[in-house]
């Protein structure tokens, strides 16, 4: 009987035992945290002088509900909040336009305008808890609203940390929540890194997204491969606007997926920190934060299963030890529930004492880069980044990660590895324990978190009076001043912000932009 070839989700073939003949030549630094290229780490002592940040990806119905949300995860000992945003405030509509209907609060908090970002953050105090926002297209408004009500509080720009994803790129080719066509969308994004680089230094301006690209079905060296290469396209359009590098490049920050192939995951985010130095000192960084990529990682969510739900603690908690092991600097972990709702307040409470067994219980922060050496790992490291590097060629011969994506080959990659996947699934050449293997039958019932269908109609009522109690003179020469930043080549921050601070609505707003942009047609 032949032995069956194992190989890495990706694809890569592993032999049955790894020796030093398979270690990489070593290179002088490079066996140091804390040093070029960061293949092991961006601090020399990693998580013994700081632990990950622990945040828990949370938004949903109305801003009052999803503040309580906050609040009760901040008590149970977050460090950072996450917030989801529904669907019609990621593609900019506001919760009374007709195509909101059936969306409003469904898969994250209902935001229109400076009013719902007041009540989101009640309590909390935006000098000292980070936030991080999962928005795209409309990013530049979410990010407005924070700072109106930073500047309502009195508090001091330069104080506030936090991360916008911004990151329009892989909308394009895995997700759908883009508005703009690509050229608008990068002017968008170039005038937010300027607008940061003056006025937010602490701020993350964008977080360069893997994530979704492999929520929607790709492999490990693709979700690294197509995530750098956005992130150089990024690095190149600020360039290109006379940026510099050296500031700029400090706060990009990227957002990467964890999956149950274990040495696979912590390769990878390795060979992406070495990766990224390389790529930024190509593009003439030389700031050592410059060369650094730091990232957020949530466990995968299309790794959980709707069959045996509380088999995906286990699924979670490799998860976690694979980003912790990987030198993450954020993190997210799933609820338990994921594959069939929002997570419910008992969830969310597992998945976060799931990081915190990690982190106090588990010994794994005690000492940085702990596999290093593996014989294993720094081969698979190796692996992964030549297999990357490959693709990302590739894509440079195209034109880059514009190009890639205009021309379909990003989406058609990743359609691909997806399609592999579920027929390896099929033929039980993937074992999913609970789905295709280990079945049985469900007797018990897991609570379900349900939205109610009121919550639409309650948004549009503050909005009806949000607009009549506002000075409609002042909201069209905001919009105007909008219009016409956009139609020349002023940063658009200053007056969108001014816009939200006399009650301009996410919808407006990004309906002026509509005017002058259009629309992106896939």
């Amino acid at each position: 009987m032949q032995e069956q070839v194992k190989k890495t989700d990706s694809g890569i073939e592993i032999k049955k035992v790894y020796t030093q003949k398979d270690l990489p030549a070593e290179k002088d630094g490079e066996q140091l945290p804390g040093k070029f290229p960061y293949t092991r780490g961006v601090q020399s002592d990693m998580y013994r002088g700081k632990l990950w940040t622990m945040r828990q990806y949370a938004g949903f119905s109305t801003a009052e509900e999803s503040n309580k949300r906050y609040l009760f995860l901040l008590e149970q000992g977050v460090m950072g909040l996450s917030v989801a945003f529904d669907l019609p405030t990621q593609i900019g509509y506001d919760a009374d336009h007709s195509l909101a209907e059936g969306e409003v609060g469904k898969v994250g908090v209902s935001i229109c305008s400076i009013e719902d970002m007041e009540i989101l953050f009640k309590d909390i105090p935006l000098d000292k808890i980070s936030s991080s926002m999962t928005i795209n297209s409309t990013a530049f408004i979410l990010l407005a609203f924070y700072v109106a009500l930073a500047k309502r509080r009195g508090i001091d720009l330069k104080q506030l940390t936090g991360t916008i994803q911004n990151d329009i790129l892989k909308e394009y080719a895995a997700r759908g929540t883009y508005i703009y066509p690509p050229k608008h969308s990068m002017r968008i994004i170039t005038d937010i890194f300027e607008y940061c680089g003056t006025h937010l230094p602490k701020w993350n301006s964008i977080s360069i997204s893997g994530y979704h690209i492999r929520e929607a079905g790709s492999t490990a060296v693709q979700e690294i491969a197509f995530t750098l290469s956005n992130g150089k396209a990024y690095v190149q359009a600020a360039l290109a606007k006379g940026l510099d590098i050296n500031v700029f490049g400090k706060r990009l920050s990227f957002f990467f997926n964890a999956h149950n192939n274990l040495f696979e995951e912590v390769a990878k985010f390795r060979a992406a920190r070495r990766m990224w130095a390389k790529i930024m000192k190509d593009l003439g960084a030389t700031d050592e934060k410059a060369l650094m990529l730091r990232f957020h990682t949530q466990t995968g969510g299309a790794t959980l299963t709707a069959q045996q739900p509380l088999n995906n603690i286990s699924r979670v908690t490799i998860q976690t030890i694979a980003a912790v092991l990987g030198g993450t600097q954020s993190l997210h972990t799933n609820g338990f529930d994921e594959a069939l709702g929002l997570p419910t307040q008992q969830a969310a409470s597992i998945a976060l004492r799931t990081q915190q067994l990690v982190a106090f219980e588990s010994g794994i922060a005690d000492t940085a880069d702990p596999l290093a050496g593996s014989y294993f790992v720094e081969n698979l490291t190796n692996e992964i980044e030549s297999a990357a590097l490959e693709l990302i060629q590739k894509m440079d011969e195209m034109g880059g990660s514009v190009s890639a994506i205009e021309n379909g080959f990003m989406q058609n990659k990743i359609a691909e590895s997806a399609y592999d996947y579920q027929k390896d699934i099929e033929a039980n050449r993937k074992i999913i324990v609970g789905v295709n293997q280990f079945q049985s039958e469900e007797t018990s019932q897991i609570p379900i978190f349900k939205v109610d269908e009121s919550i639409r109609q309650q948004q549009v009522d503050k909005l009806t009076i949000l607009k009549n109690k506002r000075d409609a003179n002042k909201v069209a020469a905001c919009l105007a001043a909008i219009k016409d930043a956009a139609l020349g080549t002023t940063n658009l921050m200053p007056p969108v912000v001014e816009a939200v601070e006399n009650y301009c609505t996410l919808g407006e707003i990004a309906d002026t932009l509509r005017t002058v942009y259009g629309e992106f047609q896939a």
